[in-house]
């Protein structure tokens, strides 16, 4: 019986065919740079080896194989190969799609669905799946560039396994390039730099490695090098989304780089987000919270050079006005580390919460009019510009709670100098409340 979605049989023509789909892999062992994955040891490996395949979410970037990896596992497990994307499937097609695997089932044939983009249905599209995958009627693979933990529902993921993909290295590029050169038939024209240039041009990205292969292989000069390559073809630009996960990636990466004290990655992880496209105001703020919560008073003056830097950006604009934040996120890294009074804050915050109903003691309380003068509001207040060193050593705490310590100032930067002032004013609180 016909499918209306079954793949129709290829005609043939005389057309040349895209070198992507020459080399297409006829056997999950020809897949490159996925062995993590599909080797033995995997969790696809160790799937197909126990015969029991299950519905499967396939994470990572864009040309690592997760098309050819669904149709490799479908034939390898005898089942029906269906295929659609989220981007232009609604709810009519994927009522079709469901009853005709139901007739495939009745025939005999389980169904392997293959869903691209499926990041890109709703809540309600994607609870659809579920009835059909726990009655059998298809088993369900998913594709994504997005972190499923973001843009999944939780039921559908309970019920499929995550299978992370790796980007494809320079080296699983070259045996890429390799393999395409005796498809061909003859070395691509380039000089060993160029060659290099070539494989970091696809950016990890096999399917664009070959597109960008198929443009070298065309040209009939001499040998091009680096700078002629780089004239002759477009650099990929960037994988990156201002609102995507990748976003948080990068500047999870510039935060730990400046807060590790390591100023060439931290300069690495800004430039990639300027290049991304990144709004600098956006990356300002953040350097201004570094500023604060990872140097705080170790070095004071890091969170003025983070506030210059914005406004010399507000008035320069972009490119000029980039290199002032770049020269913040240089001092950022460079300046002395210290989380000690972000400690303090969230210590005394948590305490506030565990006592937020304990009064000031009466001696601090402000007393404004006479009644409270009477009943003892400020009574045996001590001006501390009057007390000897200028410190009268009361109690400032509510009255039934034991006096905290909330701020504890390391050896690093300015705070050695407020750590000296922390323990001199200790003994003298010490000293007063003794005499």
């Amino acid at each position: 019986m016909a499918d209306l979605f079954d793949t129709p049989t290829p005609q043939r023509s005389d057309a040349p065919r895209p070198l992507a789909d020459r080399l297409r892999p006829r056997a999950l062992s020809d897949v490159i740079g996925q062995e993590q994955a599909l080797g033995p040891d995997g969790p696809l490996g160790s799937m197909l080896a126990a015969g029991s395949l299950s519905s499967l979410i396939l994470w990572g970037p864009p040309g690592v194989g997760k098309t050819t990896i669904a149709r490799l596992l479908a034939d390898q497990t005898h089942l029906g190969f269906v295929q659609i994307s989220a981007i232009f499937t609604g709810v009519p097609e994927l009522r079709k799609v469901f009853e005709q695997a139901r007739i495939r089932r009745q025939n005999g044939q389980g169904t392997l669905l293959f869903v691209d983009e499926i990041h890109r249905f709703n809540k309600a599209q994607q609870d659809g799946f579920l009835p059909h995958m726990e009655d059998g009627t298809i088993l369900l693979v998913g594709a994504t560039t997005e972190n499923p933990s973001f843009e999944l529902n939780a039921a559908l993921l309970s019920r499929a396994q995550v299978i992370v993909l790796d980007r494809l290295s320079l080296a699983d590029l070259e045996r890429l390039a390799q393999r395409a050169e005796r498809e061909l038939g003859r070395a691509l024209p380039l000089a060993a730099d160029a060659r290099d240039t070539l494989l970091e041009m696809a950016d990890g990205d096999g399917r664009a490695l070959l597109n960008l292969i198929e443009q070298v292989a065309a040209y009939k000069g001499a040998p091009l090098g680096r700078a002629q390559l780089s004239q002759r073809l477009m650099r990929r630009a960037s994988k990156y989304d201002k609102s995507g996960e990748e976003h948080y990636n990068l500047i999870s990466a510039l935060h730990k780089s400046v807060r590790g004290s390591d100023p060439d990655a931290a300069l690495y992880w800004f430039a990639r987000m300027l290049e991304g496209g990144e709004d600098p105001r956006f990356l300002a703020r953040r350097l201004t919270r570094m500023a604060v919560e990872d140097i705080g008073l170790a070095d004071p003056q890091a969170q003025a050079v983070c506030i210059d830097s914005w406004q010399t950006y507000e008035r320069l604009g972009s490119p000029e006005g980039e290199l002032a934040l770049a020269n913040a996120v240089v001092y950022l890294a460079l300046a002395p580390k210290s989380n000690g009074v972000y400690v303090a804050y969230k210590a005394a915050r948590a305490a506030a919460r565990d006592t937020g109903s304990l009064p000031p003691p009466l001696h601090i309380r402000n007393a404004p009019t006479r009644l409270m003068k009477d009943i003892g509001y400020g009574a045996g207040y001590a001006y501390d510009h009057d007390a000897e060193d200028g410190f009268s050593g009361q109690d400032y705490f509510p009255e039934d709670m034991k006096r905290p310590i909330f701020y504890a100032p390391p050896e690093r930067g300015f705070e050695r100098e407020l750590k000296k002032r922390v323990e001199y004013f200790a003994k003298l609180r010490a000293q007063r409340k003794g005499g």
